[in-house]
């Protein structure tokens, strides 16, 4: 990942003190200016709230939200479940090497309590329903490495030396633990580079893959999905290369739009034919800055047959590029596969920036998932390849048997505790300062996830089939509504 800051948004969300500041009765219609009015009757929705000052952190709600049709001046949004647009895949992190390591230091007793709150569908837990993983090393493993590592100047074109062995310390046994909580979770692979003796360059850092290894390279992807899912682990998706335009990362690897259609077309996308995986593949991977690259790999007519779609991050540009994509290519899938929050970032600010962009402004946009960056860190941010990420600040901070949740952990959980895979988006208009997204899940509940994007207390009518419900949302704050 790149190592840059996403803005910080200065909120004044803490200064704002809703209901008598406590952790009950405080959102779905609590106090100070701007008040609803008072609803009545039997509850209808659901709510559930996460504030800027962590006053409220992912809260139910007690306030008693019933629909009604009395007028009031308050903003509307209205939700359509008659107009549908895509299927959701899931909400999650990556589990980086550093992330399974720290999970399996911890005692098995507690490990298990914390990957049932992270995966679970019930009680307390959050529903995790998606992951990426990194195909060899990413920046978060305490050491570079490659399924096939070979002293300089020695190759390795038949791959007699291709190995899992340094995923089986952590990534493996964590994914199975996973697995038999929730054996439907969606895994991504990424690679951060190809093994060394690939490159032009010769490092892993940098450097771009030599086209006479574009096929063994394409078995190298083969072998990796084929040895997983001899473990019993499913690869859903794999993107041809982590940020293919940023060289600068350890390790990390430079391909073109040019490059990365030759590579499927003609190497990748007949390798996974002929071993018959149906693993998707997903080009791009990279920054909202720059749709062209996708865009012109889509529009390779050799390529565009084996593409199931492209991923994004957002450390430049704007999510809206997602759409550009779309519009481009609307029988392609969308994704949305990496954001950071850093050691230095603040709760309120990435709360904010992050449920608005990552979360709702990613759905808005078509994308099938919404991922951020690490699952886990610890308290010093140890765990890297040197000059990898010294400040990526995990969803979790683990420390021996235990662990604390960060502002990662309820941004993703605003949406993955209540949008599980399969739920599908519909229409809801969206208005500033409160920013949307609507879906449907499989069972048939409706699921409205927002953020106020202001520094004041904003009240408004959540608006379904010609009845209201009239809801206040704090500051800078998130808030899930179902019913």
């Amino acid at each position: 990942m790149i190592k840059r800051k996403v803005p910080v948004i200065l909120l004044l969300s803490s200064l704002f003190i809703f209901g008598v500041c406590k952790k009950k009765d405080n959102g779905g219609g609590g106090g100070g200016g701007n008040n609803p009015p008072p609803n009545s009757g039997t509850n209808d929705v659901d709510a559930w709230i996460t504030t800027g000052d962590r006053t409220s952190e992912l809260q139910k709600q007690s306030t008693t939200l019933s629909f009604g049709t009395t007028a009031n001046s308050f903003q509307n949004i209205t939700v359509d479940s008659a107009t549908s647009y895509q299927t959701i895949d899931g909400f999650g992190y990556t589990l980086t090497g550093g992330s399974a390591q720290l999970i399996m230091q911890m005692g098995s007793t507690e490990r298990a309590a914390l990957l049932q709150e992270l995966f679970g569908n019930t009680g307390t837990s959050i529903g995790v329903s998606y992951l990426r993983v990194s195909i060899g090393a990413s920046d978060l493993n305490p050491t570079v490495f490659s399924y096939d590592d070979k002293p300089t100047g020695q190759t390795d074109p038949t791959l007699a030396n291709f190995s899992l062995s340094k995923d089986t310390l952590d990534v493996v046994p964590v994914l199975k633990q996973i697995l038999a909580i929730n054996p439907n979770i969606k895994i991504l692979g990424s690679p951060w580079s190809a093994p060394v003796w690939m490159k032009d360059n010769g490092n892993s850092m940098g450097g771009t893959l030599q086209s006479q290894y574009y096929s063994v390279y394409a078995q190298y992807f083969v072998k990796y999905i084929q040895q997983m899912k001899a473990r019993g682990i499913n690869i859903d998706a794999v993107t041809i290369q982590n940020e293919p335009q940023h060289g600068g990362n350890n390790p990390s690897m430079v391909l073109s739009s040019g490059q990365e259609a030759d590579f499927v077309k003609n190497a990748l996308g007949p390798a996974f034919q002929t071993a018959g995986i149906t693993t998707k593949i997903i080009v791009w991977d990279h920054n909202c800055d720059n749709p062209n690259y996708p865009i012109a790999v889509l529009g390779d007519t050799g390529a565009k047959p084996f593409i199931d779609g492209s991923a994004f991050h957002l450390y430049g540009g704007d999510v809206s590029a997602l759409s550009t994509v779309h519009n481009n290519f609307p029988d392609k899938a969308l994704y949305f596969t990496e954001q950071w929050t850093g050691a230095n970032g603040t709760f309120n600010g990435d709360l904010q920036w992050h449920v608005k962009n990552v979360i709702i402004g990613t759905m808005r946009n078509w994308s099938r998932n919404a991922l951020e960056w690490n699952l886990a860190s610890d308290n010093t941010y140890s765990i890297h390849t040197p000059g990898g990420c010294t400040e990526c600040k995990g969803a979790i901070t683990i420390s021996g048997s235990n662990f604390t949740r960060n502002v990662g952990y309820y941004i993703v959980a605003h949406a993955s505790k209540f949008v599980p895979a399969g739920s599908v988006r519909i229409a809801s208009n969206q208005d500033a300062p409160i920013f949307n997204a609507a879906f449907k899940t499989p069972a048939g509940k409706k699921v409205l996830v927002t953020m106020n994007d202001s520094n004041a207390p904003v009240s408004f009518n959540i608006n379904y089939k010609g009845k209201w419900v009239t809801v206040m949302l704090p500051a800078g704050a998130a808030g899930t509504y179902t019913w």
